[in-house]
C-alpha cells in the first residue's frame, strides 16, 4: 500500500506489499560525513604474506621457469632423436656404399685372379677422399692398400665395424669404418671410409646445440624474470592499495596500466567495488549521524508526552478532577501512537531501502504498464494537491511496459509526486503564492522509457542534487516540512534495482525528477 507523507491518506492501490512511507523529498539540509577511519593502527602494518615477494620466488617466475624447463627438455629429446636417426641413416648409407665397392673389386678378381685383385686395390689406394683399402693374406701379411695392417678393433668382427688408424704423415689417430670380405683367392679384403671429419662436424653440431640451448635458457629465464617483476609490480600496487584501504583510506584506487589485459580488468572491477564500498560506508556514517540527530526529536516527544500525561494525572488526583485526567491520558496516548507510527514508517522505509540495495526484491518482477501505473498513483495524490492549492497535469500514454516490480515503481512515483507537492506548494522568494501546476509525464525516450515529475517550487541547487538522493538528507535549513529525508533515497534505490537512473534537473523554476529506464527493460507487446 502506498501511503503519502501528509496527514490526508488516499486509498491504496490494492497491493499486498508492506506499507512504506514515501518520504517525499530528500531532506534539504544535511551534512556528508566522509570519515574514513575503518581500521586501527594495526591495519597499516602488513602481514608477512602481504609483503612483496622476491621475483625469483614468485609464482609467475616459477610457472615460467617450469614451462621453459619442459620446453627445453622436449626440444632436447627431439634433437636427440633427430640426431640419432640422421647418424643411423648416414651409417647405413656408408655401409651400403662400402658393400657395393667391395662387390666391384671382387668381380675384377674373378676375371684376373689374385694379380688383378691386387692391382685393383693398389690403384684405388692412390685416390683421395678418405677411402681406405687393405688386401692381406690369411696370416695378416699386407698385399696391397693404404692401411698398414688389419685393425685390432675388427678382430672377431667378420662383418666389419668402426676402428682407429694412424694417418699417414702426422700419424694422428682418426676414426674410420670398414667392412671385411673373403676373396676367392684365399685373401681378405677391407674396404673403409675415414669418418674423422664427419665426427668433428657432429661434435660441432652438438656443441652448437648445447650453446644455443644454453643461450635460449638464459634468455628465457631473463624474460621470465622481467615478466615476474612486471606482474609483481602490479600486484604490489594492488597490495599497497589494499593495505591503505585496510588502514582506513577508502579513497585509494588500484592503478591501471592503460592496457586491456586481465589485470586491468581485475583492477577496474576492484575499483568499481571500492567505489561502491566507499559509497555504502559514507552512507552508513551519514545514516548513523542522521538517525542520532533526527530520531532523537520524535523519541523525546514521546517521552515528553508520557511525562506530561503522568503529571496531569497526578495533578488531577490531587485536585479531585479524575474525569478530566482520563481525557488527558487519552490525548497523550493518541499523540504517542501517532509519533510511534511515524517512527515505524521511518524504519520500514529504511528496511525497504536496505532490501532494495541488497537486491532481495529483484525476483518479484513482471511486465508493468507504466502509463496505467502513473495515472493510478497521480489519481491518489490529486486530493492532496488540491488541498495545497496545486493541480496535477498528467500525461501518461498507454503501450509502454517494462519488466519491473509494480509496487516498488508505484512507491517511487508516489515519492516523486509527494516531493513535488510538498515543495511545489512553497512560494519562491519574492512570490506570495505557489506556482503550478505539477506535471507528471511518461515518455518513450530515445534510450528507454522515462517518468518525470516537475514542480515550480524553489528547486535544488546543482551542487546539492547528488547529495539529495542520500538517506536522511534534508536541504531545507528550517525543516518546516514533515518527513525524514528518505523519499528520494528510496526512489534512487528502486531505480538501481531496476537498472534505471535518477536525474534531478532544473525545471526553471523548480525541480524536475526523472527516472530513466534502460531499453533492455522494455517489454514489447
Amino acid at each position: 500500500m502506498i501511503e503519502p507523507v501528509s496527514e490526508t491518506v488516499p486509498p491504496d492501490l490494492g497491493s499486498t506489499a508492506p506499507a512504506v512511507v514515501p518520504q517525499a523529498s530528500a531532506r534539504r539540509d544535511g551534512h556528508d560525513a566522509p570519515g574514513r577511519d575503518l581500521a586501527g593502527p594495526e591495519a597499516s602494518a602488513p602481514r608477512a604474506s602481504e609483503r612483496d615477494a622476491s621475483p625469483l620466488g614468485a609464482t609467475p617466475f616459477r610457472i615460467a621457469a617450469t614451462a621453459i624447463g619442459l620446453f627445453l627438455a622436449a626440444a632436447a629429446a627431439i634433437f636427440a632423436v633427430l640426431f640419432w636417426q640422421t647418424t643411423t641413416l648416414l651409417s647405413e648409407q656408408v655401409a651400403a656404399d662400402l658393400r657395393a665397392e667391395a662387390r666391384v673389386i671382387l668381380a675384377e678378381g674373378r676375371t684376373g685372379g689374385l694379380p688383378a685383385l691386387v692391382e685393383a686395390v693398389r690403384l684405388r689406394s692412390r685416390g683421395e677422399g678418405g677411402r681406405l683399402y687393405l688386401l692381406h693374406d690369411l696370416r695378416g701379411g699386407r698385399l696391397a692398400g693404404n692401411l698398414e695392417a688389419p685393425p685390432r678393433e675388427l678382430d672377431g668382427q667378420p662383418g666389419g665395424g668402426a676402428f682407429h688408424y694412424a694417418a699417414r704423415g702426422d700419424g694422428a689417430s682418426r676414426l674410420a669404418v670398414a667392412i671385411g670380405v673373403d676373396t676367392e683367392q684365399g685373401a681378405r679384403l677391407l674396404v673403409g671410409r675415414d669418418l674423422e671429419d664427419q665426427r668433428r662436424q657432429a661434435r660441432r653440431m652438438q656443441m652448437s646445440f648445447m650453446a644455443g640451448f644454453g643461450l635460449l635458457a638464459l634468455a628465457s629465464l631473463g624474460a621470465a624474470l622481467a615478466i615476474s617483476r612486471r606482474l609483481l609490480a602490479r600486484i604490489g600496487a594492488i597490495n599497497a592499495t589494499s593495505r591503505s584501504i585496510m588502514a582506513g583510506d577508502l579513497s585509494r584506487r588500484v592503478p591501471l596500466a592503460g592496457g586491456s589485459d586481465e589485470l586491468d580488468g581485475l583492477a577496474a572491477n576492484l575499483n568499481a567495488m571500492l567505489e561502491r564500498i566507499e559509497l555504502l560506508m559514507g552512507s552508513l556514517r551519514e545514516v548513523s549521524d542522521n538517525i542520532a540527530h533526527d530520531l532523537k526529536t520524535p523519541l523525546n516527544r514521546l517521552r515528553n508526552r508520557a511525562e506530561a500525561a503522568l503529571r496531569e494525572g497526578a495533578d488531577a488526583a490531587r485536585g479531585g478532577a479524575a474525569g478530566d485526567g482520563g481525557a488527558g491520558y487519552r490525548r497523550a496516548l493518541e499523540g504517542t501512537i501517532e509519533q510511534a507510527d511515524d517512527l515505524i514508517k521511518t524504519f520500514n522505509a529504511l528496511l525497504l531501502i536496505a532490501r532494495l540495495e541488497a537486491g532481495a526484491l529483484d525476483e518479484n518482477k513482471a511486465a508493468v504498464d507504466l502509463g496505467a501505473l502513473v495515472r493510478d498513483v497521480a489519481e491518489l495524490y490529486e486530493p492532496i494537491a488540491e488541498e495545497r492549492g496545486l493541480a496535477l497535469a498528467v500525461a501518461a500514454p498507454d503501450g509502454i511496459s517494462v519488466l519491473a516490480n509494480r509496487h516498488l515503481i508505484g512507491q517511487a512515483v508516489a515519492n516523486m509526486i509527494d516531493n513535488a507537492i510538498k515543495y511545489g506548494s512553497q512560494p519562491r522568494p519574492g512570490r506570495s503564492a505557489p506556482e503550478g501546476p505539477i506535471t507528471v509525464a511518461l515518455m518513450a525516450g530515445t534510450k528507454g522509457p522515462e517518468i518525470a515529475v516537475a514542480d515550480r517550487g524553489p528547486g535544488i541547487a546543482a551542487e546539492d542534487r547528488d547529495r539529495a538522493l542520500k538517506r536522511f538528507v534534508r536541504l531545507e535549513a528550517s525543516r518546516t516540512q514533515p518527513g525524514t529525508g528518505l523519499g528520494l533515497s528510496l526512489v534512487a534505490a528502486v531505480a538501481r534495482l531496476h537498472g534505471a537512473a535518477v536525474r534531478l534537473e532544473d525545471n526553471a523554476p523548480g525541480l524536475r525528477i526523472v527516472i530513466a529506464f534502460p531499453s533492455r527493460s522494455v517489454v514489447k507487446s
